[in-house]
């Protein structure tokens, strides 16, 4: 039965590739209306707020169905649920903040370095083993990092380190998700993300809130959370067709998109440090992504 389950999952891996590529495209989505806004003189605090709130809500449309009681959404693990939902509103902050400063192919670069610490942090966090070609390729993405974030060059912006928070939150999320995937349902997941988001973004929101002027601010505003939302779902349910290590290497995708989108929406490009760090960064997680693959039974 196991290797009819196997063989059944492999079939449909193009389907999990197809996800994986829809997700990071909204994820995309997302982040370049956010810059877009942010430039236009939103308030990160206010785009965060709306980001998780929309996630809420659909969040509780779907999981409240068949019902609304405790038992739906209630979880053994309530601490490790809370935290993994402050990690990844914190690194929705922090990204959102760098946005205003930076570019979209900078900070999408620095994320991927999140992979790279969340092989750092498994050994001491989770009791796995890092044996060397995974500590050389940690110490190849730190490079990578710097080179992108240049800390003593003319170049260099403070919001750089924003960046690198985000993807030190985004690799404490993963490891959260990791330790509780099979325990606690992922729509419950993602209901407590929506709720720990909108609980704590909206005091912020309020403080900082600028009415929108024209339709189009308006329903990019609303969609932060569709997309949000539905990129979480997409990339969830790709992991049901496809093992993660078929599935790793499209999430570069994501720096694609930005890359297009930063130059259609904003006309840039990014420059030739930003795509040799970028290069070393997923090098490193190419390395990464092929040690674990070897070491699979």
């Amino acid at each position: 039965m196991a290797g009819l389950s196997a063989q059944v999952r492999q079939d449909r891996a193009e389907l999990g590739i197809v996800m994986m590529l829809a997700a990071y495209l909204l994820f995309a989505t997302l982040d370049t209306s956010v810059k877009w806004l942010v430039v236009g003189g939103f308030h990160a605090f206010q785009l965060a707020f709306f980001r998780y709130v929309g996630h809420f809500a659909i969040s509780l449309i779907m999981i409240g169905g068949g019902g609304l009681s405790w038992s739906r959404f209630g979880s053994g693990q309530i601490g490790l649920v809370l935290l993994r939902a402050l990690c990844l509103v914190g690194a929705t902050v922090l990204n959102f903040v760098a946005l205003n400063y930076m570019t979209l192919t900078v900070t999408s670069a620095i994320l991927f370095s999140a992979p790279i610490i969340v092989c750092a942090l498994s050994m001491p966090l989770l009791g796995e083993r890092v044996g060397p070609w995974r500590w050389f390729a940690i110490l190849m993405g730190f490079a990578g990092v710097m080179v992108i974030i240049r800390p003593f060059g003319e170049a260099f912006h403070p919001a750089a380190l924003l960046s690198v928070l985000n993807a030190i939150m985004m690799a404490l999320y993963s490891i959260l998700t990791r330790r509780l995937a099979g325990q606690i349902a992922a729509q419950t997941m993602q209901l407590y993300a929506g709720a720990v988001g909108t609980i704590a973004l909206l005091p912020f929101a309020i403080m900082t809130w600028r009415t929108p002027e024209t339709g189009l601010e308006w329903g990019l505003m609303i969609a932060l959370g569709f997309w949000g939302w539905l990129g979480h779902e997409l990339l969830t349910r790709a992991h049901g067709f496809a093992p993660a290590g078929t599935l790793m290497p499209y999430t570069y995708s994501f720096m694609i998109y930005l890359t297009i989108s930063s130059y259609v929406v904003f006309g840039k490009l990014p420059d030739q440090w930003t795509v040799t760090g970028a290069a070393i960064v997923v090098m490193s997680g190419l390395v990464i992504w092929w040690r674990e693959k070897r070491m699979e039974p």
